[in-house]
């Protein structure tokens, strides 16, 4: 698949939390981990589970940053 994101992280999937529409995935990266809520329906269709290696691709528009 070819994708025109620059923000990719490559990943293995630590964790799948199922809900009735949202689910839950937590990615372990190289920087230590992401949590992306998907619709279950997503998840079902990209059949994730623990240990799949995945990549976290993030919408820089969506990105904040902060401060102290």
């Amino acid at each position: 698949m070819k994708i025109s994101a620059r923000n990719q992280l490559m990943g293995t999937v630590k964790a799948v939390k199922s809900g009735a529409v949202m689910a839950e995935v937590t990615v372990d990266v190289r920087a230590g981990s992401v949590t992306a809520a998907i619709t279950d329906a997503s998840r079902a269709q990209l059949g994730l589970k623990e240990g799949d290696d995945v990549s976290v691709i993030i919408k820089a528009t969506e990105v904040m940053i902060a401060t102290q």
